[in-house]
């Protein structure tokens, strides 16, 4: 059992980021602002005309328990294969991960997708897997009228009203795929601790694409980097991380998972493998304006979900009570704040073709 930690040590501020290493994964060195203020929120402005959709399940019969959400230290889970994943459900997680959408969007270029499809071939059907809240299915849907989109989670949190090109299904993307009819491109998004054989997906994902078709992942890893080793060891947000990877590695659905998309795609069959590599910052402290932005939002969004990533994990993977945790926490946020502090979460978005 892992033990709590201790009150962290006080960092003082140190220099600027230096360029990132060859062995380091994020390709963009970040440059610290040292005086400019935080960077606004965007707004979500997803408005659409929804037509009515039910939550069902083409690839398995829905089980009479998926509506009875079980409760654990004051947060809600899914009942449906209960633990697969380690996340709650409730309405504070699920207007954080629609936050998360727009963080991701952002990142990327203000585009929901990276992958070159609907280029030379129009797309007819489109897979979410783990659709969480269904908000980039729906997105890609009014973008892309002509596409047939699938999302599938073990939650049923998606709303009933939905553009008319978009379907939600309860189902295990772990358990074996049923689909009858292939799709033209696949997309996973924050996948990454709660898969815990990704060789398999990817092999399920290969047969269930048509030819040429594509798969997407995008994904953070950890632990934390800092390139100019301002992020003391034994700082609360530090140790946290550590404990938080150390949890998921034990449960055997790792955080780090996006450090193996690209071999384990090429060794599932995908071809034209591409990697794009970005960072979060933890908050407003580069200089650059776009990741200025994006920090702001990385903040918001692991201040939210610091509650919610760490107690299922930390209790019972760990063994703390929710008391030790919360404690932790108190100081994590603190350390969140320190713009001295120049880490950040490396994050790859991996695409691969299925060959023609």
């Amino acid at each position: 059992m892992s033990s709590p930690p201790a009150q962290p040590a006080t960092a003082s501020a140190a220099s600027p980021a230096a360029a990132t290493s060859g062995s380091s994964p994020p390709t963009t060195a970040l440059e610290p602002d040292v005086d400019a203020a935080p960077a606004g929120a965007l707004d979500d402005d997803g408005n659409s005309a929804y037509g009515d959709s039910l939550v069902g399940s083409d690839t398995a019969s829905m089980a009479s328990s998926i509506l009875k959400y079980r409760m654990e230290n004051g947060r809600r889970y899914h009942a449906y294969k209960a633990g697969a994943y380690f996340m709650p459900n409730d309405d504070i997680e699920n207007e954080r991960l629609d936050l998360q959408h727009n963080l991701c969007v952002l990142i990327q270029g203000n585009k929901l997708f990276l992958a070159p499809v609907g280029k030379d071939k129009p797309l007819n059907r489109v897979l979410d897997a783990g659709t969480g809240t269904g908000i980039w299915a729906m997105d890609f849907a009014d973008e892309h009228p002509e596409a047939n989109v699938v999302g599938v989670d073990l939650s049923p949190i998606q709303p009933s009203f939905v553009p008319p090109n978009v379907e939600f299904f309860i189902d295990d993307l772990e358990a074996d795929w049923t689909f009858i009819r292939p799709f033209d491109f696949i997309y996973c998004r924050m996948l990454t601790g709660s898969i815990r054989d990704w060789p398999k997906l990817f092999g399920q994902a290969l047969r269930h694409l048509n030819p040429g078709g594509y798969i997407e992942l995008h994904d953070p890893s950890n632990p934390l980097r800092s390139d100019d080793n301002t992020l003391p060891k034994d700082c609360a947000l530090n140790r946290w991380n550590d404990f938080f990877l150390e949890a998921s590695l034990k449960l055997g659905a790792p955080m780090n998972s996006s450090d193996h998309y690209e071999q384990q795609l090429k060794d599932a069959g995908f071809v034209n493998v591409t990697v794009v590599e970005e960072k979060w910052p933890i908050n407003t402290w580069p200089r650059d304006k776009k990741y200025k932005e994006v920090g702001a939002w990385v903040q918001e969004n692991i201040q939210q979900g610091l509650e919610a990533l760490s107690l299922a994990l930390f209790t019972n993977v760990l063994g703390w009570s929710p008391e030790q945790v919360q404690l932790l926490l108190v100081d994590v946020r603190k350390d969140l704040k320190k713009r001295e502090y120049h880490a950040y979460w490396p994050v790859r978005t991996v695409y691969g073709q299925k060959p023609e």
